[in-house]
């Protein structure tokens, strides 16, 4: 997200403040009961977001890494299109002597 970017979340966030406290002054509230209603609702709001936030950016769901991920699955794949008939067998005996191992050396740790 780019700085304006930031700048205008700012400004649209203290503009939705605005507008809560003038819908609930025209709904019939106090002025400070008002002010108070529109704090409760951009804090909920506010910290919706924040859970959300946490939510993506522990499980790794966010734009940036599934950029990533794409750009790294287009990589190999790119590689394994350039690779001959010869290399691709040569790497798929690699995977399956790899593949033995592994089940090699978890039936021994039983």
């Amino acid at each position: 997200m780019r700085r304006i970017d930031v700048i205008g979340v700012g400004f649209g966030i203290f503009a939705a403040g605005g507008l809560i406290y003038l819908g609930l002054r025209g709904a019939g509230l106090e002025g400070a009961n008002a002010g108070i209603w529109s704090q409760v609702v951009l804090l909920g709001g506010v910290g919706g977001w924040l859970v959300t936030y946490l939510f993506r950016a522990g499980t790794h769901t966010m734009t940036y890494n599934q950029q990533l991920r794409d750009y790294e699955d287009a990589v190999l794949q790119k590689r394994l299109d350039e690779m001959t008939p010869e290399e691709l067998a040569a790497l798929q005996a690699k995977l399956d002597e790899a593949s033995e191992s592994s089940e090699d050396a978890i039936a021994d740790s039983e």
